[in-house]
């Protein structure tokens, strides 16, 4: 990446953590700091990012832009408001995000983010101007209609489960949310549906998405093997 080559970050933490018993996740511990906490911590610390961009709930705001000043994330210039799908809120930050030449978007859910991964996906994206992580499927896949009668299983090496962080151009994925209809959950389909070609680069597995207590406890026995050895 050309050290003149200015990145963002946009942290997407909106979601209402509805399949987490009622906890909110972002809030939840993680090696004794807040889910949102490890994330902006890697972000922080990678030094091929500039600006980041945290999109919180309404109701978690005032927590969020106090967390902010008490680590003291440099890097951090704006905590806003997302809206009520999660494209609103990608949305509500690439607004916020100044001058930049690549974006990158990442899940809130996803603590275990590493530096490498970002590194990774800047590197990957300078081929399409669009990359994901993203890991092959080690289930087997089936495709069924309504009624669960299997239709189709798709040969498994062709198939790979997307994750974040997803890098990007800011005129791709600018162009493709102005241009996305219906609901989406993953950047890249928009930008797909938009004409451009997505490259995929390899994640992580250790790279979950918190969505429920199990999943959290998962992060914390990933989380103690990496870092607390």
């Amino acid at each position: 990446m050309n050290s003149q080559q200015k990145v963002g970050a946009v942290i997407v933490a909106a979601g209402e953590s509805q399949r987490m018993g009622g906890v909110d996740k972002m809030w939840a511990l993680l090696g004794g700091k807040p889910v949102l906490a490890r994330v902006a911590d890697t972000f922080q610390n990678c030094s091929l990012i500039d600006q980041i961009v945290i999109v919180l709930n309404e109701q978690n705001l005032k927590q969020g832009k106090q967390l902010v000043a008490e680590q003291g994330w440099s890097k951090i210039t704006d905590v806003c408001p997302g809206g009520k799908r999660r494209q609103d809120s990608v949305v509500a930050g690439l607004s916020r995000l100044r001058n930049c030449n690549w974006v990158v978007i990442h899940d809130g859910a996803r603590p275990l983010v590493t530096e490498e991964l970002i590194h990774q996906g800047l590197s990957q994206a300078k081929e399409t101007g669009a990359a994901v992580a993203a890991v092959p499927v080690t289930d087997t896949i089936k495709v069924a209609g309504d009624d669960r009668i299997v239709h189709q299983t798709p040969p498994r090496q062709n198939l790979w489960a997307v994750q974040t962080p997803q890098v990007f151009l800011p005129d791709i994925i600018t162009e493709a949310y102005q241009q996305a209809k219906g609901e989406v959950t993953d950047d890249a389909s928009l930008v797909e549906q938009s004409g451009y070609r997505v490259k995929l680069y390899m994640g992580s597995y250790d790279n979950i998405k918190i969505t429920t207590p199990d999943d959290l406890a998962l992060a914390e026995v990933l989380w103690q093997k990496k870092y607390e050895k």
